[in-house]
């Protein structure tokens, strides 16, 4: 019986935040994804690179909408898309005949290595899971992947964060580097 009343929660959800919390988190989010976007279509697009995947929308919520959350922090941020990439690559490589397989080990994995390395970033598990699943185009890329897109996505991410997240007062991005 006590197994399912820990279900039941311990608290009330959090609190609102003000429209100008809301705001600040939008112009973050767009600005970010706009630019990795933009960087996808205009420069690399033709080269048959990618950089732009499905988890930094993900990640997106956590920089420019929770921008206090250990899981959102630089370290976190860079550190576990590319450790889950790389992760994910292996995974597909070594168990390519049995996708289901990959999929699962690709994630667990991921999770495990960034709780080792206290690089845990939620995204980190669709990143590691779409280097599984993803396109042809994604497989050719080989460990390349845990580079462009994943590392240098990321990366292109953080510096919006620290732009857009430092402008108002009320808010501080990072909170801690390393």
């Amino acid at each position: 019986m006590n197994y399912f009343r820990k279900m039941k929660g311990i608290q009330k959800s959090p609190p609102a935040v003000s429209l100008s919390e809301i705001a600040w988190s939008w112009i973050g989010a767009f600005a970010g994804i706009s630019a990795v976007a933009f960087i996808h279509h205009n420069l690399l697009d033709h080269n048959d690179l990618v950089m732009i995947i499905g988890s930094f929308g993900a990640s997106a919520v956590l920089i420019y909408g929770a921008i206090g959350s250990p899981l959102a922090q630089p370290r976190n941020l860079v550190g576990g898309h590319i450790i889950s990439g790389i992760v994910g690559v292996a995974s597909y490589q070594m168990f390519n005949g049995m996708p289901w397989f990959a999929a699962a080990f690709a994630v667990a994995t991921a999770i495990a290595v960034m709780h080792a390395t206290k690089t845990l970033h939620p995204p980190g598990g669709a990143t590691a899971l779409i280097a599984v699943i993803g396109s042809a185009k994604i497989h050719d890329l080989g460990f390349l992947y845990a580079l462009i897109p994943a590392g240098t996505g990321a990366i292109v991410m953080l510096f919006v964060a620290l732009m857009i997240n430092n402008i108002p007062k009320s808010r501080r991005y990072p909170q801690f580097w390393v």
